[in-house]
């Protein structure tokens, strides 16, 4: 997969040479996750502890000047404990609000397979609908809202796997991997003194942020490439390797990714390359394989891969004509 990380969107760059200045070799990683943000979508990344997951999420919340939060999920990890309960105060007579950890800007849910399914609802129901149910009454969720949730792999005892149903909220999946060994020797050198992270500053507040997720939102979308987009997921739903293909909420999902990746590349309109290059990360976690598939150890990427190669390339016309 060829790594397009050309940006023309000068607030965009600050953000992303904040990024390497605190990680390296995570551009492209870096790149998809302020797609998300900008899409006003969420990012599941599965791997294995300590490859930057985190420090990734801190890096975004201190460049973008937002409120940042941590969940850790663990198996006794509760429902209020991701939305917040109400206390009663004896001073005031009353029972008060506090508010949980998903009530902020940028949030972090790590390890979300390492507690149940129904704290996962909890905060899947916010990543859904922008608002929490907290003892019957809706609350709504501040605005921006991004979640970056973590994931190790399903093959670790004592998880509790995402269903498909819930798979299907995050706009993207990505995966960090391991660094280089040059790569790796970079990261002690550059953090053998104070930590790099110290040394980011916001580059965007979240006025600004909003506004930028609102432009994303404008960006025009020609009806070839919305037969693009729906010839792609129609083929996961008909190919002999997939028991179930990629649902409508998916087809959404790649075309506002494909605003935002054109956008911060400084056009208001999306291109078919911009699909195909984003096709991968929207797509493969909202696919389930056949078991004869799964048994021949296919993977999700090379089906969409096989697709991407099959399926025709509109010739893009006057854009907006």
């Amino acid at each position: 997969m060829s790594k397009q990380t050309f940006i023309h969107q000068p607030k965009i760059s600050e953000v992303l040479n904040n990024v390497n200045k605190v990680m390296i070799g995570k551009d492209e990683e870096a790149l998809l996750s302020i797609v998300a943000l900008l899409a006003k979508g969420h990012v599941l990344l599965e791997d294995v502890p300590g490859v930057g997951k985190t420090m990734l999420v801190r890096t975004l919340a201190k460049s973008l000047d937002c409120e940042f939060k941590r969940i850790q999920f663990t198996p006794d990890l509760l429902p209020s404990d991701v939305t917040g309960v109400s206390i009663y105060n004896p001073n005031t007579l009353k029972f008060e609000f506090r508010p949980g950890p998903i009530l902020g800007n940028i949030v972090l849910a790590d390890e979300i397979n390492r507690t149940s399914p129904k704290t996962q609802s909890a905060l899947l129901e916010g990543m859904e609908e922008t608002s929490i149910t907290v003892e019957g009454e809706a609350v709504p969720l501040k605005e921006p809202f991004f979640v970056m949730a973590t994931q190790n792999p399903i093959e670790y005892e004592g998880t509790y796997p995402l269903p498909e149903a819930q798979l299907d909220r995050f706009l993207l999946k990505l995966k960090m991997g391991y660094p280089t060994a040059k790569q790796e020797m970079q990261m002690l050198a550059r953090t053998s003194g104070s930590h790099p992270l110290h040394e980011v500053s916001a580059v965007l507040n979240r006025e600004e942020l909003v506004e930028l997720q609102q432009q994303v939102s404008d960006v025009y979308v020609d009806e070839t490439v919305h037969h693009y987009i729906v010839n792609l997921v129609t083929g996961t739903r008909h190919h002999k390797g997939v028991y179930l293909g990629v649902s409508p909420r998916g087809s959404i999902a790649l075309m506002k990714a494909a605003k935002a990746y054109a956008f911060i590349r400084d056009r208001d309109y999306v291109l078919p390359d911009d699909v195909k290059y984003l096709a991968p990360f929207v797509m493969s976690h909202r696919m389930i394989l056949t078991s004869e598939a799964r048994f021949e150890g296919t993977a999700p990427e090379a089906i969409i891969f096989e697709l991407l190669s099959e399926t025709s390339i509109p010739v893009q016309r006057n854009v907006r004509e």
